[in-house]
């Protein structure tokens, strides 16, 4: 008999209501924005703290737990106890938090991975968010269960999600932080791969994962990308 995969759910801070908390409205704005990306006086990308995360997935139960959500994971795990405030916004769950002092906005699109980008760019602008200063988070099956591999720019490497941030943002140039799910059995289609479970063996590598990815963001946040991808890219010995 094949072990049982394992299943987690989401925390409530981040299941879509459709409305926000009270007086945890968007801030307003003098005019509408576009997205900023960053002027050569300003500190390089991998030097800026970062001030927006987004997990990439996709909504509702039956998605819970897959290796495709392990975004949507690691952005939960990092609210974990911290107080927030959840704000109203059209096309996923946003959330306010703070993070050695420093206030961060997470981010879980709603509009599924494929329709990442739309929300993504939304979010950019109404928060008039550096893109210097984005930090998306999703899986990738071609990395070995437990790695973590971030960078300041590059392809989307064939995922789907990345793709739609990319095309919305007009450019490819933001920083992604790819977590390794392991690689789908010989023969098998890499869609349906992503959209299973971890089974129980893995559980405690992913984890491990979703600790270090933590501590690969909040090191983000404090010390600039830079500092995050020398201390934390790779896979645990």
């Amino acid at each position: 008999m094949s072990p049982k995969p394992t299943e987690r759910t989401s925390s409530p801070a981040f299941r879509p209501t459709g409305r926000g908390e009270k007086g945890a409205g968007p801030r307003p704005r003098s005019a509408p924005a576009t997205p900023d990306q960053g002027t050569a006086s300003e500190a390089s990308p991998g030097r800026r703290p970062i001030r927006g995360v987004v997990g990439l997935g996709n909504p509702g139960a039956r998605y819970d737990g897959t290796r495709h959500n392990i975004g949507f994971e690691a952005v939960t795990a990092l609210l974990g106890n911290r107080r927030f405030v959840r704000r109203h916004f059209d096309g996923g769950v946003l959330v306010e938090t703070e993070i050695a002092g420093s206030r961060v906005s997470l981010l879980r699109p709603t509009s599924y991975m494929n329709r990442s980008g739309v929300p993504v760019r939304r979010f950019v602008e109404s928060d008039r968010l550096p893109l210097a200063a984005l930090l998306l988070v999703c899986d990738d099956y071609a990395l070995p269960l437990g790695t973590i591999r971030t960078r300041l720019k590059g392809s989307d490497g064939g995922h789907n999600g990345l793709a739609s941030v990319f095309r919305a943002l007009g450019t490819s140039g933001v920083a992604r932080m790819r977590l390794g799910i392991g690689a789908p059995p010989s023969g098998a289609d890499p869609a349906d791969f992503v959209l299973s479970r971890f089974e129980r063996e893995e559980s405690e590598s992913v984890g491990d994962l979703l600790e270090r990815a933590v501590q690969a963001i909040e090191t983000a946040v404090t010390e600039g990308l830079e500092t995050a991808m020398n201390r934390f890219n790779g896979t645990p010995r």
